[in-house]
């Protein structure tokens, strides 16, 4: 959530720069997808317990974007830019996340829903820029904060 990324080496390779988060939500993809993919709901869940997202452009389609600024418990503000380049609904978002509206490129995700026994294992993949990006998002505690992000979406659709 700080900093610029710079271009990653080519020596660098994917997997020291790869961030899984997973998590089993009680609700079929298509009540996870709707969340996800709705421009009027994703705001209200998306981030860590105690963030949340001031919206200044929302379009949630492959080509469209969502320039938003994430405020943290303490008022801190995170500019964010997501340009989204996939949608396969129900089943897959993939997009890119920059510092800030058409700031510098720090990480490609993805999100993959697959239905699990009347659930859906939610799937978020990062890849960072640089492994340096990596190792400053893991020591900010990214992966139990994307697990909170997820926690808030079972919530906000009403499952566990």
């Amino acid at each position: 959530m700080s900093g610029p990324a710079t271009t990653a080496p080519a020596a660098e390779p994917e997997a020291r720069r790869r961030m899984v988060i997973e998590r089993l939500i009680a609700a079929p993809p298509a009540a996870v997808w709707a969340a996800w993919a709705d421009p009027a709901h994703l705001p209200r869940w998306w981030g860590p317990e105690g963030y949340s997202c001031r919206t200044r452009r929302i379009d949630l389609r492959a080509g469209g974007e969502w320039v938003f600024d994430m405020i943290g418990p303490d008022g801190t503000v995170f500019p964010n830019h997501h340009r989204y380049t996939t949608m396969i609904p129900p089943a897959r978002i993939d997009y890119t996340l920059h510092w800030g509206e058409n700031g510098p490129r720090h990480a490609d995700a993805s999100v993959r829903l697959e239905g699990r026994g009347g659930g859906t294992l939610v799937t978020l993949t990062m890849v960072f820029v640089t492994a340096a990006e990596y190792r400053a998002a893991r020591d900010i505690g990214a992966p139990a904060l994307g697990l909170q992000t997820l926690a808030k979406l079972a919530r906000h659709i009403g499952a566990k």
